[in-house]
């Protein structure tokens, strides 16, 4: 393909073949890392800025962050240490401060670099200078060669230069250059706006000094500041969020839209029930049970989320949801996201339900189970089917599917939700989770939810006592275990890992279950992990709530929904491997009695920073205080975990320190799509086409 001709003006569909100034080995380069068109390198983002219109003079000691340096080098090698090769560049302040000493630049096991350095070259070094006893060090630092001479300079000195994300063959400086031959000559005309004109957009803190997406583009890569590239950035972001909450929107709209079923019962059976209960719902379960019943009584199909805290009460509130629709004449499926959570719900179902004469059924990969009826074999079906992710693979289960609910939703995709939701005609759907998530990731995961929450906790729960603890004397841990199990009590026992590794210092349950059961001699000790056979699991959870095993050791496959009152002691060994939300959950498997409960979370010896993020679990029991901690230590990918494709991918948005940009995306779609539900007015048109394209992520506009 002919190259447009130099003083031709691109567009983001420039084909990268029709850049005139991109040299072959620099074409190549680009094609082999997957970049094809203009808009593939306006959209590849710099991780960071180095300030080069001033540096630094050299540091005469260790430096505590990172620091941009301009040196000479003055002498290079390949050097040994022991039997390890490593290459040296020695570089000195190229300002020639009379007090700065040289600083020796190692990288190991990276033999081809010596061929990067010679005596003379002019270099700008970024790291964190160490001190040894023999001078500076920097170990591996990122490094670019310059060519005072050259004219393309200017490109990477003399001003905030980027640096860009690498990998796939590509290299920094042809990069940054590429990219900046290619703002010269972008047509800004033909840089679609995302971001709507709204009253109060200007004064927007997301705006800054950024008038339009061309200006954010130019700015993210080439900012004549450090603060114009952050004002670039939010400009940038707020768009990502823009066109994910417009996408949330319609979903919204379009789930709101479908015919639904009615459930019209008059509530007797939720009557009975509530009236067979030995203690009173609290009031946060009574309002959550009342929205529940209007959404179900609704044309419409319901897509509630119901969020509570650990111990809250969720499985009422579900119960009676599925109450409802029994007595409406249609079937509920509860989905679990481990077998045995599904079964605990299953018997739970069954103690209150049976008397009520209503049929509970359960289906796992390992069991099938319907009480006495024969219900794969055509006799009645159940009511209720409990059961795990093989609930969506069964076509038998379901002849009248009229309500879902997912249990710990986290713990499940969007497609997985989608895929059970269709099992019967646009049934309702609730989604639970005990893992409180912070507004911003609400908005963003269940944007197109209602939302109940379960603010209180049921009387008669005990207080826990939570304790961090940095390396511990197990004499007086088995003590202290000891004196709860005289009591009568119960105890779990975590750990990180099934099986010891080669490659972590973390104890493993296997292991440390054979050590328990040596200082517990004479109590039952039991062991439960994920690679058990579903048979095994059933028989140790079995023994446990039975109160026959007395001591669980275990791994976090107890983190969600195990329920045995009579347990009341929590440890977990190196809790630094955790994160804080998931250590809440596994705290709130005990409290769940009257007793006085306890949760030791220990770390290993030298953990200081993670001893210090743990002491939040010592302060308070507010999950949601808690999941907000934990988002900002950990980032909603971590948090969430992988399977939950509902979080986008994001390039410059963060979730965690950008609450107030998605909450103004958010009053940004909802304006738009009460001006133009549709999206069928002419100036709507281009973000109509955005948001057929980025329906399953954020990032890819022109």
């Amino acid at each position: 393909m002919t190259p447009a001709p130099p003083d031709a003006l691109l567009t983001p569909d420039t084909p990268l073949t029709e850049v005139a100034e991109l040299d072959a080995k620099t074409r190549t380069m680009l094609t082999k890392a997957g970049f094809t068109r203009v808009a593939d390198l306006l959209h590849h983002y710099p991780r960071r800025y180095e300030d080069r219109r001033h540096f630094r003079g050299f540091p005469l000691d260790e430096t505590p962050e990172a620091v941009c340096l301009h040196g000479v080098v003055t002498d290079c090698g390949l050097r040994r240490m022991g039997y390890q090769k490593y290459v040296e560049a020695v570089v000195g302040d190229a300002a020639g401060h009379p007090l700065a000493g040289p600083i020796h630049c190692r990288w190991f096991n990276m033999p081809w670099l010596i061929k990067a350095f010679a005596v003379g070259q002019e270099v700008v070094m970024y790291g964190r200078v160490k001190g040894k006893r023999n001078g500076l060090i920097l170990d591996h630092p990122d490094f670019e060669v310059i060519e005072p001479h050259d004219p393309r300079t200017s490109v990477h000195m003399g001003r905030v230069a980027p640096v860009y994300p690498l990998g796939d063959g590509l290299v920094q400086k042809p990069l940054r250059e590429a990219i900046h031959r290619i703002l010269e000559r972008l047509d800004d005309e033909s840089i679609t706006p995302i971001l709507p004109v709204l009253p109060g957009l200007a004064a927007s803190p997301a705006s800054g000094r950024v008038t339009h997406r061309a200006a954010a583009l130019r700015a993210i890569h080439f900012p004549a500041t450090l603060d114009k590239a952050a004002a670039a950035r939010r400009w940038l972001a707020l768009e990502e969020f823009f066109v994910l909450q417009l996408n949330v929107l319609i979903r919204r709209q379009q789930a709101g839209a479908q015919p639904g079923l009615i459930h019209g019962a008059p509530g007797r059976l939720l009557a009975q029930w509530r009236a067979s209960l030995p203690f009173t719902l609290t009031a946060a379960q009574d309002r959550s049970i009342a929205e529940i019943h209007r959404d179900l009584a609704a044309p419409r199909p319901m897509n509630r989320l119901l969020q509570g805290d650990v111990g809250s009460g969720k499985t009422f509130v579900a119960l009676a949801a599925a109450l409802i629709a029994a007595e409406s004449g249609y079937q509920t499926a509860i989905m679990a996201p481990t077998q045995i959570l599904a079964e605990q719900h299953y018997l739970h179902f069954q103690r209150h339900l049976a008397p009520l004469g209503v049929r509970v059924g359960l289906r796992t990969a390992a069991r099938k189970e319907a009480a006495s009826l024969p219900l794969m074999d055509g006799g009645d079906r159940a009511q209720i089917m409990v059961g795990t992710h093989a609930l969506l693979f069964d076509d038998t289960t379901f002849t009248n599917l009229g309500l879902v609910v997912i249990d710990e939703q986290h713990k499940f995709g969007v497609a997985q939700r989608a895929r059970l939701a269709g099992r019967g005609l646009t049934p309702d759907v609730l989604v639970m989770t005990a893992t409180p998530i912070p507004r911003t990731l609400a908005l963003t995961l269940y944007g197109d939810l209602d939302v109940s929450v379960l603010d209180e906790l049921p009387a008669g729960r005990g207080r826990i006592t939570t304790a961090v603890r940095q390396g511990v004397d197990l004499t007086q841990v088995t003590a202290f275990l000891r004196q709860q199990l005289d009591k009568g009590r119960q105890a779990y026992v975590v750990y990180p890992l099934v099986e010891e590794s080669d490659k972590l210092a973390v104890k493993a349950a296997t292991i440390e279950h054979q050590a328990w059961k040596e200082r517990l001699s004479g109590i039952e000790v039991g062991l439960l992990h994920g690679r058990l056979k579903p048979e095994a699991k059933d028989a140790v959870m079995a023994d446990y709530r039975s109160g026959h095993t007395r001591v669980l050791v275990s791994t976090t496959v107890i983190e969600v929904g195990v329920d045995v009152p009579n347990a009341n002691l929590m440890l977990v060994f190196n809790a630094e491997r955790f994160g804080l939300a998931q250590l809440h959950q596994l705290r709130g498997r005990v409290g769940r009695a009257a007793h006085h409960s306890y949760c030791v979370l220990v770390c290993a010896e030298g953990a200081t920073e993670a001893f210090s993020r743990l002491q939040v679990l010592e302060r308070t029991r507010d999950g949601f205080e808690i999941a907000e901690a934990d988002l900002q230590l950990r980032g909603p990918g971590e948090l969430l975990g992988e399977k939950q494709s509902g979080v986008p991918g994001l390039r410059l948005g963060d979730l965690a320190a950008d609450a107030p940009l998605v909450h103004e995306a958010r009053v940004m779609a909802e304006a738009v799509l009460r001006d133009d539900p549709a999206l069928s007015l002419a100036r709507h048109q281009p973000l109509r086409a955005l948001i057929a394209t980025t329906a399953a992520g954020v990032g890819s506009a022109n």
